[in-house]
């Protein structure tokens, strides 16, 4: 049973980041460190998110109509944030880094995964739009992460949690309402799905931001202590979605048992300013 909010509107926002100034190269603190990290994630987006977008199509037609309205919204939100992630890349670029190798990663599993039944396709979606929804959940609720970014750098990222909130439960509630199997089944489906893409995603963040080290010429062991210490001590992403992360493993779980609506009328009220 869905406990998504019967009064939850996802909205589309039509809204184009560093247009006018652009993204500096270090845009996270003048700090090549925290910036490798946002950057690794963000070359996996424009892939990774088509694809989500075609895992929750496929079961459009199933879905019942109101869900059907928020699986348009989603792909709406989506097609958005690859264009923006697209542009912010580019300007990563730019700056003389060489992202080729972690795109045709990131093509190279998203191409096998299109070849998986379209149930584990939609699994995997659910799973990492948990990831993005609990990150974009601690981005929000606490300023410290992203308080040293560039104002643009910090606007497009907040405006990307946001909306990963608003849609977080949609590949979620599309599993439940169109995979068969009944609950058991498709908790199975959906843990094994978490496990898989935790193993490939932790690797493919990591090999990116080895290779953002490397061609910083900062690739030692000192870096990737500050990096796990900006990860895990201070300000603590990863510390900070630790407890959420794994709650998604327990039968009964939905992403909407944490209501956390009151950030996106934060942010609503922001760019409405």
């Amino acid at each position: 049973m869905t406990l998504t909010p019967t009064d939850l509107t996802i909205q589309p926002r039509e809204i184009a980041f560093g247009r006018e100034e652009g993204f500096p190269r270090w845009w996270l603190g003048n700090d090549p460190v925290p910036t490798a990290f946002y950057n690794a994630l963000s070359v996996t987006f424009p892939l990774g998110e088509r694809f989500f977008m075609d895992a929750v199509r496929n079961y459009k037609t199933r879905a019942p109509k109101a869900l059907q309205a928020q699986i348009n919204a989603f792909v709406s939100q989506e097609a958005m944030h690859s264009r923006e992630h697209v542009f912010f890349n580019k300007q990563v670029t730019s700056h003389g880094y060489d992202i080729s190798a972690m795109e045709a990663r990131v093509k190279f599993r998203t191409t096998i995964a299109r070849k998986l039944p379209h149930a584990m396709q939609l699994a995997a979606t659910a799973a990492l739009e948990h990831f993005t929804a609990i990150m974009a959940h601690a981005l929000l609720s606490n300023p410290a992460h992203l308080a040293d970014a560039t104002p643009e750098a910090q606007r497009m990222w907040r405006w990307h949690a946001m909306e990963e909130i608003e849609h977080k439960a949609v590949a979620f509630d599309t599993l439940l309402a169109t995979v068969k199997g009944g609950p058991l089944g498709r908790w199975a489906l959906r843990a094994w799905a978490m496990l898989v893409t935790t193993i490939l995603f932790t690797y493919t963040i990591t090999r990116n931001v080895w290779e953002f080290f490397d061609q910083d010429g900062i690739n030692t062991p000192r870096t990737w202590g500050r990096l796990l210490g900006y990860l895990w001590g201070k300000p603590g992403l990863l510390r900070a979605v630790a407890g959420s992360y794994l709650s998604y493993y327990r039968p009964g779980f939905h992403p909407w048992q944490e209501d956390d609506r009151a950030l996106i009328a934060e942010m609503q009220a922001e760019y409405a300013a």
